[in-house]
């Protein structure tokens, strides 16, 4: 929920702010830079809570806190890109593909009850998909939405 209300928070400063100082609405430049905003916050996420993210990664997968740190690296990498014209296509493609790599490891670790903050098997389980996966299809719609569509 955290990374919704960061997303809608920053959106909406953004473009009041926006308004505010120069008279008109930048929807674009608010909905680039609340992903991005979003995207840092989840960034931090993947050191923060490296063991519990690197227990959402499939187990024939090798390099799990490899995979999260440089996956990390490539969020905050790519919301940057969406603050620039000339990046900002590539750079919504980049992050459409990214969102549906990630949408296994959230079912795999919904399946497996991981709970990423805790790094154990206590998490709430298949139930979690309700809203990740409603979400994640948010979150694609909002790239395409701001960065892609012409």
């Amino acid at each position: 929920m955290k990374v919704l209300s960061v997303l809608i928070i920053a959106f909406a400063l953004t473009v009041g702010i926006s308004r505010l100082a120069s008279g008109s609405w930048n929807f674009v430049f608010g909905g680039n830079l609340a992903m991005f905003l979003m995207l840092c916050l989840t960034a931090v996420g993947h050191y923060k809570f490296a063991e519990g993210m690197a227990m959402m990664i499939p187990d024939p997968i090798p390099f799990g806190k490899e995979i999260v740190f440089w996956s990390g690296i490539t969020e905050v990498l790519l919301g940057l890109g969406l603050l620039f014209p000339a990046t900002r296509t590539p750079a919504g493609i980049a992050l459409l593909l990214l969102f549906v790599l990630l949408l296994p490891g959230n079912i795999h670790a919904a399946l497996r009850h991981i709970d990423f903050e805790k790094a154990n098997h206590e998490g709430p389980g298949p139930a979690y998909l309700w809203f990740r996966i409603p979400m994640q299809v948010l979150l694609m719609a909002w790239v395409y939405w701001f960065s892609i569509r012409k």
